[in-house]
């Protein structure tokens, strides 16, 4: 009995609490890597080549500029705030030895703002070859000849409905992660009947699904979700590791033409759900777009 309880005793010391989540978390992480796209055997070379991606100054899509950097973009980080990006621009230079790269300030929750960095990109930047995550200056894609966008998914868009009122702010009221759910939804949809739409232009649109990766995304949830998040963070991935089906969309050659598709965290070909699927919704979704943003009445 005495020699049972010295064991629980050795067995959950803090130190060996520790241990057991250390070699853990490495498990977890290998298990990941070993599903994951391997981006050194990606040998694409972006020099003369620009990039746009939008919520840049954290998490993945901080980790896409620092490749993206890395292999020679020139990359325009879009944030709202003009000071976390400064910081984040700063911290990717020193990381990719990246020597073009831009900031350029834009909040996607206003049109104002949108058009307002659309213009001051397309001024700046008449070709552009990569979006990530963003969807307003189509035209400069095209006038690249060869172009990709990535949408940056998630496998919740599954547990999301349409409901075109939300567009306008009514409708019924969404819980936080309601609206993360349905916005993805509505982000796959739209990207096959983007992708639809550009057909013929050299133009490639395609949505992802990075997995579970432990970022700042839970940072508006009250304090006791955050903490579950975090226990929970030892299953998930890196910001890293969630970057790369990102890249992967981004990068690979064998995607070339490859458009209206959406890929799971494990790279792979998928489908979404049938809400996403379905071809009358998207067209619904677009047209009220259009009308909502004055798309239809823009040069």
């Amino acid at each position: 009995m005495l020699q049972w309880s010295l064991l629980g005793t050795l067995v959950w010391s803090p130190g060996s609490v520790l241990l057991i989540l250390v070699l853990l978390r490495l498990s977890v992480r290998l298990w990941h890597e070993s599903y994951l796209w391997d981006l050194r055997q990606c040998s694409t070379d972006l020099t003369g080549k620009t990039a746009v991606v939008t919520g840049a100054n954290s998490g993945i899509g901080k980790a896409v500029c620092q490749e993206l950097a890395r292999r020679g973009a020139r990359v325009i980080l879009a944030c709202r705030n003009w000071e976390r990006g400064q910081k984040a621009l700063a911290e990717i230079q020193v990381a990719s030895k990246g020597t073009c790269l831009l900031l350029g300030q834009v909040d996607l929750s206003s049109m104002a703002s949108i058009r307002s960095f659309a213009r001051w990109l397309l001024q700046k930047y008449p070709e552009i070859h990569l979006l990530v995550n963003n969807a307003a200056i189509s035209g400069a894609l095209q006038q690249a000849g060869s172009a990709r966008v990535v949408n940056v998914s998630s496998f919740r868009h599954a547990h999301g409905y349409v409901d075109e009122k939300h567009l306008t702010g009514a409708g019924k009221p969404l819980t936080l992660t309601q609206s993360y759910d349905c916005s993805k939804l509505l982000l796959t949809s739209f990207t096959g009947e983007l992708a639809r739409r550009l057909q013929g232009t050299g133009v490639t649109v395609n949505s992802v699904d990075p997995g579970v990766v432990y970022t700042e995304i839970m940072k508006p949830y009250p304090w006791l979700y955050r903490f579950l998040f975090w226990l929970f963070s030892f299953f998930c991935k890196d910001v890293k590791q969630g970057a790369i089906p990102v890249l992967y969309l981004s990068l690979a050659k064998e995607l070339d033409g490859v458009s209206g598709k959406y890929f799971s965290s494990s790279c792979m070909i998928t489908l979404p759900t049938e809400a996403a699927q379905d071809p009358q919704v998207a067209q619904s979704l677009w047209n009220a777009s259009v009308q909502l943003t004055n798309l239809d009445k823009m040069d």
